[in-house]
């Protein structure tokens, strides 16, 4: 019996982080063994009320700490379905992948969000990797319009052995001219296929039809087709460059409302602020008197 009792105790000890024992008359033992119990069942109810936490895009706060994601750089963290749909949406207007949090410019990795992604929007960050890989004026795309995969020029060079601008590309495996960037013309030098082809193709016609019914928009620099659905019009494409979504013209160089440039913003003149403030003070004085 005293055996039982004493495993029973050290169990019960077993349960807090520290304790007392106390010596008590045989008749208070029930009364211990009830106090004792009822205190375990209260700390463990803290322990689980203390593993929830609150979000604070969604704002829910009955979220468990095991469903949140922290950022490793800032320590910042919301809950794993709100950073998916973060990542998911800057992915897809082709921005920055950062921390949520307001003016947080700690950067999300590919390895430490994957497992919260489907493979359709890995393999767009994969890309996006690719790309910022490569500077602007390297980038090539694959001209099979069922492709378009990206590679550098340099790799693109590399990438053969064969003599000439005949390449194939490393996804699709159709193969092309470099040099023109159209899909391969056999048993026909460069200058003659651009002779018998000053004139967009037919594929071209129906998909600049396309996109005039669409109201699409194509780069100035890569000529890639863009679709804007929502948001402002100044676009940044996948090639870097940015241009007015409504008439085409480099950002900031037309009269449309998306602004300039923020690189080419410049601070107000010392004396205009001054100017500001001098009639500030004499409305503000004026006002007082009458």
């Amino acid at each position: 019996m005293s055996g039982m009792l004493l495993n029973e105790v050290q169990h019960i000890r077993g349960k807090f982080a520290s304790c007392l024992p106390i010596f008590v008359a045989p008749n208070d033992i029930r009364y211990v063994y009830k106090l004792a119990r009822e205190t375990i069942v209260y700390e463990t109810r803290i322990q689980v009320d203390a593993q929830k936490t609150t979000c604070a895009i969604c704002l829910d706060e009955d979220i468990n700490a095991d469903q949140m994601f922290s950022v490793d750089k800032c320590g910042h963290w919301f809950c794993s379905e709100c950073v998916k749909r973060h990542i998911e949406v800057k992915l897809l207007e082709q921005g920055f992948v950062r921390c949520p949090q307001h003016r947080c410019k700690s950067k999300l990795t590919f390895t430490r969000c994957a497992y919260l992604l489907t493979p359709k929007l890995q393999a767009i960050w994969l890309q996006r990797i690719k790309e910022d890989s490569i500077p602007v004026s390297e980038r090539f795309y694959c001209p099979n319009p069922r492709c378009s995969a990206l590679t550098s020029e340099k790799e693109l060079w590399k990438s053969t052995r064969e003599a000439g601008v005949r390449r194939c590309c490393g996804k699709c495996g159709e193969p092309f001219c470099s040099r023109c960037k159209v899909p391969w013309h056999s048993n026909m030098l460069c200058d003659h296929y651009k002779r018998l082809h000053p004139n967009p193709t037919e594929n071209d016609r129906k998909l600049k039809a396309l996109a005039d019914e669409k109201m699409w928009r194509q780069c100035g620099m890569c000529q890639h087709m863009i679709e804007l659905s929502q948001g402002c019009i100044r676009i940044k494409c996948r090639c870097g460059h940015e241009f007015c979504y409504q008439c085409g013209a480099e950002a900031g160089r037309c009269p449309h409302g998306h602004g300039p440039d923020p690189r080419e913003v410049r601070p107000l003149p010392m004396w205009l602020h001054i100017l500001s403030w001098v009639i500030f003070l004499g409305i503000t004085i004026f006002g007082i008197w009458y």
